[in-house]
């Protein structure tokens, strides 16, 4: 059984694309949609895509065992022991994002945004994450209220412009996306220096928020989050601020726990209260190692600690630019009803040498550390960084990225060539066959150096399976979940989903 499924995969990876149905885009990417009625009769749903791109999301068939198979590398999924629940997969529509897809063809931005929202014919990605106000990737600085008192709150013209169309569009192809949306600075009127001096802060870089103003600020959320329902675009969360410790980004805002624990308590959750909002409040949205300031260590429990604040909160957001994931074992034992989302990893031109080495070396790591790693330490959604940049980085604001990689490349000499980068086949390898609502469910048996997977239930009873082999040699396993068996061999530094 193991030489054959060896064999199968064998031939893949000298001809990965005979496993692809449908066409690529014009420079060797394939497009992989669902194959249609009587095209495909594979009992397993099995995607796979390895980091010398032999295999890029290619569709292997794979077929349950004749009997319910057990071998010593068997690995046992328990659909009975539940875990977190997924909430979903996806990346940021950052305004560089919006600006890079409004300059595509009607006709290749819609294949395109099937190809990654449609949960049938596409990728399924279902959650993403926008900016209140502009982003380091954004066409320029702004908030919702630049003119001073909040009775001048307003959308900002750029995204009604370039955000509604984009998020209509993709709301057209999966009404049932999630939206998380995040500040990148309150408005510079609310700004002070620091919090001894409180003097005036007129820069879109670092400051703090006065204390005068949370009242204001807090009335500032509830408004957007109305405005956006009022133009269709429901709001699954927001976070308090993007990267709250780095005081050095293009738009930004250091916010210490104890002031996010403050502003939570006594403004903005009873404004959200008031106000019958249900959107989730989510803390922190930075790194794994806080940026190594030893007063905000433990940056989410110190603010859980006041059951004042904690009450009005969901749980925590986490970026991967410093640490490691474990630190969410120490989050999760601490209030494991608090939940766990992460919220931004990128990829640039840091990662390796060469384009060619970051995809290789960034699928490894991201799927083991940001994906499983996250996921199987209950992180209940995974966002990536920007779904689509241009092939000069951008556009960025100076001070912001300008040596990021989107999840997908586009060519500014025509706005057509794409290029897929690894993290997008993370997302796709997870949302492709864990779909909203799924629960983990326990997995036991089979080990393997270089072996790393997590298993879900969907809601229509479904099973998946998601495995990285991050080793040099193959690794044969086989799934028993009770009822059927199927074994393949994932290939060397390969990432397999399995649906069945």
């Amino acid at each position: 059984m193991y030489r054959i499924q060896f064999f199968i995969a064998l031939l893949l990876l000298l001809n990965p694309l005979s496993a692809c149905k449908g066409q690529g885009n014009g420079n060797g990417d394939p497009i992989i949609p669902d194959p249609g009625p009587g095209e495909d009769t594979s009992q397993v749903a099995l995607y796979a895509t390895s980091s010398d791109k032999s295999l890029l999301f290619s569709k292997v068939p794979l077929n349950f065992n004749k009997q319910n198979y057990q071998a010593s590398n068997t690995i046992y999924l328990n659909s009975a022991e539940k875990f977190q629940e997924m909430d979903g997969f996806g990346a940021a529509i950052t305004g560089s994002a919006c600006y890079n897809l409004l300059k595509m063809s009607e006709e290749d931005r819609a294949a395109l945004l099937k190809e990654v929202f449609h949960p049938v014919e596409g990728m399924g990605y279902s959650y993403v994450r926008i900016s209140i106000g502009c982003s380091d990737f954004s066409l320029d600085e702004y908030t919702c209220c630049d003119t001073k008192g909040i009775e001048n709150f307003a959308i900002h013209p750029y995204d009604k412009r370039d955000l509604f169309p984009i998020l209509k569009q993709i709301l057209a192809i999966n009404p049932h996306l999630k939206i998380m949306a995040s500040p990148w600075t309150c408005p510079k009127w609310m700004k002070v220096n620091n919090l001894t001096e409180l003097k005036p802060y007129d820069s879109w870089t670092s400051g703090q928020l006065n204390p005068r103003y949370y009242n204001d600020y807090a009335k500032y959320f509830v408004l957007y989050v109305k405005e956006m329902e009022a133009n269709g675009f429901s709001l699954e969360s927001i976070t308090i601020q993007n990267e709250p410790l780095n005081r050095g980004n293009s738009a930004s805002l250091y916010m210490g726990w104890e002031e996010q624990r403050d502003f939570i308590r006594d403004h903005l959750g009873p404004a959200f209260e008031a106000a019958g909002i249900k959107t989730r409040i989510v803390v922190f949205d930075h790194n794994f190692n806080y940026d190594n300031i030893t007063s905000q260590r433990k940056y989410p429990l110190n603010i859980y600690a006041d059951p004042d604040a904690a009450r009005y909160i969901d749980g925590s957001a986490w970026h991967a630019y410093g640490g490691s994931v474990s630190e969410l074992d120490a989050i999760h034992a601490g209030y494991p009803e608090k939940n766990i989302y992460f919220t931004e990893m990128s990829i640039g031109t840091w990662s390796a040498a060469t384009k060619e080495e970051c995809f290789s070396n960034d699928l490894m790591w991201n799927m083991r550390e940001v994906c499983l790693g996250s996921i199987n330490r209950w992180c209940r959604a995974v966002i990536m960084w920007n779904l689509l940049l241009d092939d000069k980085h951008g556009p960025y604001r100076p001070g912001g990225c300008g040596t990021c990689y989107g999840c997908i490349d586009i060519q500014s000499s025509n706005y057509r060539t794409l290029t897929r980068n690894s993290h997008y086949y993370t997302m796709a390898h997870l949302s492709k066959v864990v779909l909203p609502g799924a629960f983990r469910i326990k997995s036991s048996g089979f080990t393997a150096a270089g072996l790393y997977t997590s298993a879900f239930i969907n809601k229509d009873g479904s099973l998946a399976l998601v495995a990285l082999n991050d080793s040099g040699t193959p690794i044969g396993i086989t799934v028993n979940d009770g009822t059927h068996s199927f074994a393949w061999s994932i290939p060397p530094r390969t990432v397999a989903s399995f649906r069945w």
